[in-house]
């Protein structure tokens, strides 16, 4: 009975020797987080601000941007209040919840890749046919289905581990993921049999068609167009690499029993929320033409605004 009582609170686990460098984490994720949210919004502002940039391309670009601000966003202000805090709690309701979202998110990531790929095939491989198929209509579709079916799919696991009694309460991660699971004294097969299909149909089924996708545009573009797809393709092949290198990384981390030292842990629990979210911005920001002109324009405008300061 007294379990029942207090399964309230999970105690975070994660931080070494918190007391001595608290305000050193406190910078490094304060500073990652403001990168995080300018670098990313700053493209989803261009992309909203200038017309040349209204095409479905850039239009997932930005939805993919997004979704990075917001998956920051679910983590990173409970790390900063962590860090800071003498006691690093958090109930298993809102643990569950951080969980969920972040997942959500993530399966997303995902989805609105695939999405992306779909679009580069289409118009690519069938020019003639790209405004009648990749209409507002239709990219819009794919938005919802790409933040709809994930935060669907994952409710049903979620809400079965809502209630269930936990014999563990200390958590070694610094933000709630999968590992949350692992503290429930007995798990339900039903939840771990919605979860396995979460994952074939959010991450393997997505992964396994933009790849699919993209080496049928190789195939047949490979004499014509070749350039071309390139330039357009290289950039999400990259982003695909780097994110499902990091969501593998994180799943592998939460699967495996193997005792790591406290640091290891710590380093590598970090990677999948730091990297990514900064390597999005940098990759489309250089890679991609029109944008990469909008932000020099942008960056010289500050330039000039800064000297024109300076000489008054």
């Amino acid at each position: 009975m007294e379990y029942k009582l207090n399964i309230t609170y999970i105690t975070i686990d994660a931080y070494v020797e918190l007391d001595k460098y608290r305000f050193v984490y406190f910078v490094i994720m304060f500073t990652a987080y403001i990168l995080i949210i300018c670098t990313n919004s700053t493209i989803v502002c261009l992309i909203v601000i200038h017309k040349n940039l209204h095409e479905p391309m850039y239009i997932f670009i930005a939805a993919l941007l997004l979704n990075s601000v917001l998956f920051t966003t679910v983590i990173y202000p409970k790390i900063l209040f962590d860090v800071l805090s003498v006691k690093q709690i958090i109930s298993y309701s809102a643990c569950l919840f951080q969980f969920y979202v972040c997942y959500s998110l993530g399966a997303a990531e995902f989805l609105l890749l695939a999405a992306m790929s779909y679009d580069r095939y289409v118009s690519i491989c069938k020019p003639l046919q790209y405004p009648t198929i990749m209409t507002k209509t239709n990219i819009c579709i794919l938005l919802v289905v790409a933040w709809i079916l994930p935060a669907g799919q994952l409710a049903v696991p979620i809400g079965l581990s809502a209630d269930v009694e936990l014999c563990e309460f200390s958590f070694k991660q610094i933000f709630c993921n999968s590992a949350v699971l692992k503290l429930q004294c007995e798990q339900s097969r039903v939840s771990n049999i919605y979860m396995v299909i979460a994952l074939v149909s959010l991450l393997i089924l997505p992964v396994l068609f933009i790849l699919l996708t993209y080496i049928r545009i190789f195939i047949i573009t490979y004499q014509k167009v070749r350039r071309k797809a390139a330039q357009t393709c290289l950039p999400h092949l990259i982003v695909l690499i780097n994110y499902s290198c990091l969501a593998s990384f994180d799943v592998l981390l939460v699967l495996m029993e193997t005792d790591f030292p406290k640091i290891v842990r710590l380093i590598m629990s970090t990677q999948s929320i730091l990297y990514h979210p900064l390597f999005n911005p940098i990759i489309y920001g250089l890679k991609m033409k029109e944008i990469y002109k909008h932000l020099r324009k942008l960056f010289s405008c500050i330039c000039l605004i800064v000297n024109s300061g300076n000489i008054l």
